[in-house]
Formats: structure tokens, sequence, C-alpha cells
């Protein structure tokens, strides 16, 4: 499958942020996590879950009854994927610009600004792993 078919949708990473929270869960676990937020169907979740399987986002324990979903790649892995794939959509591979973009939403000095700017140019350099 390919790596942009792997990504997950906002649905399915609701669920991946119910797995990361609290564990390995059960569909119906999971939909009760969700419904406390939002209406959630059970049906949806399996749904989602069974299509997340396929794309390789969570592994199912087919040992248990119920059946135990968890997440196939660590949180960190995932954001990085999802961050990786923005910076290069939206800022034509720049991370100086991704950070600029961020930072222009809050207030910081000066000296913080320029400090991030040469670190970053560091980074696009080459400088910085």
């Amino acid at each position: 499958m390919r790596l942009s078919q792997r990504k997950p949708t906002v649905g399915e990473l609701e669920i991946l942020q119910v797995l990361w929270e609290f564990g390995p869960r059960s569909v119906r676990e999971i939909q009760r996590i969700l419904n406390d937020a939002k209406p959630t169907g059970y049906t949806t979740v399996l749904k989602l879950l069974q299509i997340m399987t396929e794309k390789g986002l969570v592994n199912r324990d087919e040992k248990k009854r119920p059946q135990i979903y968890r997440a196939h790649y660590a949180r960190e892995h995932t954001q990085r994927q999802l961050l990786h794939d923005l910076v290069q959509r939206a800022f034509g591979g720049s991370v100086k610009g991704l950070v600029l973009q961020a930072l222009a939403g809050r207030k910081s000095s000066e000296q913080e600004l320029e400090e991030m700017e040469r670190l970053l140019d560091r980074m696009e350099e080459g400088g910085i792993k």
C-alpha cells in the first residue's frame, strides 16, 4: 500500500488518539470514549477500524473476544509523518516556512525569532540533524 494511503483520515486520527491515550481497546470501548465527545455509532467505529487494519494503522488481536485493537505506530511516528507531508505540500519542503508561519500567531521576542531563524537556516543547510 502506498504511503499516502496509510495516512490517517480525521476520523481515523480520532480513534488513534483514543488508542494512544488509553491503550489497546475493543470496538465498544473505543466507541464509548469517542461518544463522550460527539455522537459516534458502533458500526462507524467498527468500519473505520477495519479500514485502519487494512491500511496497517492498527493491529487487531483476534485471539481475544472481544477483539482488541492497538495502534501500530507510536503517536510521535504518526505526527512526524503528517508533519513531513504538511511541510512538503504546504511549504514546499521548507521547515523554516512552517515554523515561521506557526510563530506568526504568537508573541515572541525579536531575539527568540532571530535565534530560531538562525537554527532553521543551519538545519536547511544540513548543519543540524
